[in-house]
C-alpha cells in the first residue's frame, strides 16, 4: 500500500467530509488519518492520510475528490518512509528540545527535527538583535533574506500588525524574552491555524531551553 497526504478545502457542513471519504473509497483508497487544520467563513481545510493500493491511482483519486461539490484539492504528496503523524512528530521534537544539554544541540534539533513536526521544508532560528541566522535548514533562503523578512515582520507587529504575520509560504514567531525568532517555510503551501499553533508551542520550548542553557 502507498500512503499519501491529501490536503483539501471543503464546505464546513455535515456530510461534506463523508462525501470526500466516499470518493476516496471509490478508487479503493482507505482514509487512515484526519487532521482539521483550519475552519472559518463556512470552509474547512482538512488533511487526510490516504492509503492506495497503487501509486498510479493518485491522479484518479484527485479527480474523484474534486467531483464533490465545493471541494478543492490544495496538495497531494507521498508520506515517505516515516509516515505522516504531525502530533507524534511534534511530541518527539518537543522531547528532543527538552533533552538538549547545550545551545548548539538545541539549535540542531530545531533545524533537523522541527520541519517534520511542521510539515516544513526548512526551519531557521534568527537572532533579532544581531540580525543574523543562528541555524537554518538546507533549503532555507539566504541569511540576508531571513533577517530582512523577520525584521520587517517584527516591525509590522510593533506598529499593530498580526503577531503571526507571514509571507505566503513562510511563517515566523518570536521566542519570548530571548531575542530570537523561529522561522519555517515550504514551497507554495499556505500555513494554517493548527500549524501556526504548533510553531508557537515549539518556539516557547526553544525559548525556555535557550534561557536555561545560557553559557553552554
Amino acid at each position: 500500500m502507498e500512503s499519501y497526504v491529501l490536503r483539501v478545502w471543503l464546505p464546513d457542513r455535515p456530510g461534506a467530509l463523508g462525501a470526500v471519504a466516499s470518493r476516496i473509497g471509490a478508487v479503493k483508497g482507505d482514509v487512515v488519518g484526519i487532521e482539521i487544520l483550519e475552519t472559518g467563513a463556512g470552509q474547512a481545510v482538512d488533511e487526510l492520510v490516504v492509503q492506495l493500493p497503487d501509486a498510479t491511482l493518485v491522479d484518479l483519486l484527485v479527480n474523484e475528490v474534486r467531483q464533490v461539490d465545493g471541494v478543492q484539492v490544495e496538495e497531494v504528496r507521498a508520506t515517505g518512509p516515516g509516515g505522516h503523524d504531525p502530533r507524534r512528530a511534534t511530541l518527539e521534537t518537543a522531547a528532543l528540545l527538552v533533552e538538549a544539554t547545550e545551545r548548539s544541540g538545541l539549535l540542531a534539533v530545531a533545524r533537523d527535527q522541527a520541519p517534520r513536526a511542521l510539515s516544513a521544508a526548512w526551519v531557521a532560528v534568527v537572532d533579532l538583535k544581531a540580525r543574523s541566522t543562528l541555524v537554518a535548514g538546507g533549503q532555507a533562503p539566504s541569511e540576508h533574506w531571513l533577517v530582512a523578512f523577520v525584521h520587517g515582520a517584527s516591525t509590522a507587529v510593533e506598529l499593530g500588525g498580526a503577531a503571526d504575520a507571514e509571507s505566503g509560504d513562510v511563517i515566523w514567531t518570536p521566542l519570548a524574552d530571548v531575542g530570537l525568532a523561529l522561522v519555517a517555510g515550504r514551497d507554495q503551501i499556505a500555513w494554517r491555524e493548527r500549524e501556526r499553533r504548533q510553531l508557537e508551542a515549539l518556539a516557547r520550548i526553544v525559548a525556555s531551553r535557550w534561557a536555561a542553557l545560557a553559557g553552554t
